[in-house]
This record gives C-alpha cells, structure tokens and sequence, in this order.
C-alpha cells in the first residue's frame, strides 16, 4: 500500500463527504470529484474501487 493512495483515498472520501449532500450542481459535480480521487488511490493501492451508491453503506 503507497502512502500516495492512502492519501488520495482519505482525501476524495473527506471531498464526497462535504458536498454530497448539496443540491446545487456544483456540489455535486465536488462529490463526485472526491469519489473518483478516492476510487483512484483504491486502485493505486489494489483494491477494488467503490461503485454502489453513495450512502447506502454496500461495497
């Protein structure tokens, strides 16, 4: 595991978390830019990425 993904990951999770829950397009454009970074440092560190839904707590 790379120092670099674990960051990536902890980092796209804190940017979905901030703005998931914004009406307004921008933030959910910011939501999704943190669940791709955070999917990114998954495959850096080889795991599979998240796909399901966000929030309903399903790999």
């Amino acid at each position: 595991m790379s120092i670099e993904g674990k960051a990536k990951e902890a980092a796209g999770y804190v940017k979905e978390e901030l703005n998931e829950h914004g009406k307004s397009p921008e933030s959910q454009k910011k939501a999704q830019e943190g669940r791709d970074l955070r999917n990114e440092g998954r495959v850096e560190d080889g795991k599979e990425p998240k796909t399901s839904e966000p929030g309903t707590g399903k790999k």
